[in-house]
């Protein structure tokens, strides 16, 4: 035996730089040959053969090269020193199996057969996972909401009957559920992400799938706020059974050998809070999981959209926004001298001063140049620069003054401010009627409006289905609005307003 690690216990014996090195072989000049000798090896393992020698390695390499592709064969490797490469690194283990000498001079040779660690062959797995990822594998799955209801029920219904076996094998099956849902949720938004942000997606492909990936985020969303209250409603019934009773039978009919009770105690306890924190925070004040997924998926829908837009777009105009910025680029590239760059620049993104601040005034030793604009009179300015943004036509001509009706300004501004006061007075007016509640008030038009603003701005800032309280403060007072099992009636001069399960409450904001 070779003084390689063996990991005979499985990942716990290997350690960070071991782990680290496991990927050496992806790394070096000579990749695609070691990739290529693992491939053979994964191959024959697959077909049971998990101890290999060199020669069986050098005749499954020949069998993959005859099949086709930029597989070499064994003649074109050096088999034996990508060997021994692989098991310093820790991806194969080496040993000497002198049973299959047949000779004595083969018996005194070293005679080695390899098999796959299994750090090792988690390494070569995820490598090919990367190597073989298509977008056509990333998805969203909608049937794993109905699988996850079921399990919670179930879950609930052992636990509450003391059947061990059964709440083993549902807690399992929601943790990788939900490790699933997450998973491929985190997979496909991020292809989104990078979908959207890319600059050489082919239009041709992405017109030909848009329909079908929003047709595919629309429906997981339907499904989402379907199950999303039904989940909610499982996962609470499950916590009412007694979360250490529900912790301790998984913990009990655990049959991992590694690790004391009080380890799987603590892992399924760390499980069951992953579980809420998905379906069933633990404050009304916090968010889901679900609920951010969902906020996720109109992100996602929003994104795609606005992809359609903007190829939209490049095809009306003849070119891509991509095109123009290449051409200014190197246009900058191009300039003989510094400002002819300073001129381009401030040609396209116009930016340079507004005249309006840039006018130089005719009598410069009336008013100091240090003296703030608000203690200085008004400059007189043109009316066509004034609407049009440039001066009046001719060099000594000058375009009409601007008539400013300052009378008429300042009735607005007092009209202005006496609606805010009067707006403010009605809110406080509210406030203070509606500190029990609205049962027994009657708010006037003006109070009832301002009521609905309120209310429509809390509402604004929920995310998916109202679950926790949300609030919002306008006009000296904070409209809190709550999950409640019943229903909120709020009576005016006007009408009547009915808010189904929510609780309003209106109160001064303290200044």
């Amino acid at each position: 035996m070779t003084d390689s690690p063996t990991y005979a216990f499985g990942l716990d014996a290997v350690g960070l730089d071991d782990r680290m090195r496991l990927f050496s072989f992806i790394t070096v000049p000579e990749r695609h040959d070691y990739l290529w000798v693992l491939r053979a090896i994964d191959r024959a393992r697959s077909n049971y053969q998990v101890v290999l020698s060199t020669e069986a390695v050098a005749q499954a390499l020949d069998e993959l090269a005859e099949r086709g592709g930029d597989c070499p064969g064994s003649g074109e490797v050096d088999l034996s020193a990508r060997l021994d490469a692989l098991d310093d690194w820790g991806v194969l283990d080496r040993a000497q199996d002198a049973a299959r000498a047949a000779t004595i001079a083969e018996y005194r040779r070293r005679h080695s057969v390899y098999q796959f660690t299994e750090a090792g062959h988690r390494a070569f797995t995820a490598v090919e996972s990367v190597l073989g990822a298509k977008m056509e594998e990333t998805s969203l799955s909608r049937t794993v909401f109905r699988d996850l209801l079921e399990d919670l029920e179930q879950l609930a219904a052992a636990s509450r009957g003391g059947d061990g076996d059964t709440v083993l094998r549902r807690f399992r099956r929601i943790d990788s559920s939900l490790n699933e849902v997450a998973e491929q949720a985190a997979r496909f938004y991020a292809m989104i992400g990078d979908l959207t942000r890319t600059t050489e997606v082919d239009a041709a492909i992405f017109q030909a799938h848009k329909d079908a990936l929003i047709s595919h985020l629309r429906d997981f969303h339907n499904e989402l706020q379907r199950y999303s209250p039904l989940l909610h409603e499982a996962a609470t019934a499950v916590e009412e059974t007694g979360i250490e009773r529900l912790v301790g039978t998984a913990a009990e009919h655990d049959d991992r050998p590694f690790g004391s009770f009080a380890d799987r105690l603590a892992d399924w306890r760390r499980r069951w809070e992953g579980v809420k924190a998905w379906l069933a925070p633990p404050s009304t004040e916090l968010g889901s999981e679900v609920d951010r997924l969902s906020h996720a998926t109109f992100n996602a829908i929003s994104d795609i959209t606005g992809m359609v837009r903007q190829l939209a777009d490049a095809r009306r105009g003849g070119v891509s926004r991509e095109s123009q910025l290449r051409h200014l680029a190197a246009w900058f590239v191009n300039t003989p001298t510094m400002d002819a760059a300073h001129a381009i620049f401030d040609a396209v993104f116009d930016l340079s001063g507004p005249l309006h601040v840039n006018r130089p005034y005719e009598e410069p030793e009336v008013h100091s140049t240090s003296a703030s604009w608000w203690d200085t009179d008004a400059i007189e300015l043109s009316k066509t620069l004034l609407e049009k943004g440039r001066a009046a036509g001719g060099r000594d001509t000058r375009g009409a003054k601007v008539t400013r009706d300052e009378a008429a300004r300042r009735r607005l501004h007092e009209r202005q401010m006496e609606q805010v006061r009067g707006d403010r007075e009605a809110s406080l007016a509210m406030a203070d009627q509606a500190r029990d509640g609205f049962g027994g008030i009657v708010l006037d038009e003006r109070q009832l409006s301002l009521l609905l603003r309120l209310l429509d701005k809390a509402v604004a800032e929920r995310r998916g289905p109202l679950r926790h309280t949300v609030s919002a403060v306008s006009n000296g007072v904070r409209l809190s609005v709550a999950p409640a099992d019943g229903d909120t009636v709020v009576a005016a001069k006007g009408g009547t307003l009915r808010l189904a399960g929510l609780s309003l409450a209106v109160e001064r904001v303290k200044t």
